[in-house]
């Protein structure tokens, strides 16, 4: 499998605006991974003392999240700490550039939204054409699956997952916007939060 190395150079020059209480965690270089999730791990256990496995747990589970999204082209990786009460709102945001080949070589998004509803990448559950108001014509999916504990940090409750694929300008390379909750009963209103997020995206 190719790594982000391979790709060529990523686009620096997008933002996008993420609520308060997500944390970023950057999944290159190494250390700067590894500093941040021990920061993550300890602000999530803050005042919990007799966890320690369970936090050792945790950041092992985030390493092995983090590596994987790397190693698909990933450039920013968005962790949720919020909650409701003791309720936590799980959610993360991976921002990635796939692999040239992975994709038709087409900048329109009427094409590539057809390619992805026709199951070549396996299937993309409901697909259509976004209008972002900065960054134009997008593409965007939604897909509801079986939890997977080994990808999920745990958790096998049903994930949905939204992600959108906006054409980078003067090119026939896309961003992908890859949001995912595993918090199912209220899934409706966690995808209106990433849709939210999407629609900040801009280029400078």
């Amino acid at each position: 499998m190719k790594t982000a190395e391979q790709f060529s150079s990523p686009p620096q020059d997008y933002r996008v605006v993420v609520p308060d209480g997500w944390f970023q965690l950057p999944l290159d270089p190494p250390d700067d991974r590894d500093r941040a999730i021990v920061a993550l791990a300890d602000l999530t256990f803050r005042g919990v003392d007799n966890a320690p496995h369970l936090k050792k747990q945790l950041m092992r589970d985030i390493q092995r999240k983090a590596k994987d999204a790397y190693k698909v082209g990933g450039t920013e990786l968005y962790l949720s700490t919020l909650s409701v009460g003791p309720v936590p709102l799980a959610s993360s945001l991976l921002v990635s550039v796939p692999a040239p080949d992975q994709w038709p070589r087409t900048s329109d998004a009427g094409e590539l939204a057809e390619h992805l509803a026709g199951g070549d990448l396996g299937g993309c559950g409901e697909v259509g054409v976004a209008q972002l108001p900065a960054a134009g014509t997008a593409v965007r999916s939604r897909r509801r699956e079986d939890g997977d504990s080994r990808t999920q940090l745990g958790n096998t409750m049903p994930t949905t997952t939204v992600t959108y694929y906006v054409p980078i300008p003067a090119s026939e390379r896309w961003l992908m916007l890859t949001f995912s909750t595993p918090v199912d009963p209220l899934a409706d209103q966690m995808v209106e939060l990433f849709d939210t997020v999407a629609r900040t995206l801009h280029w400078e």
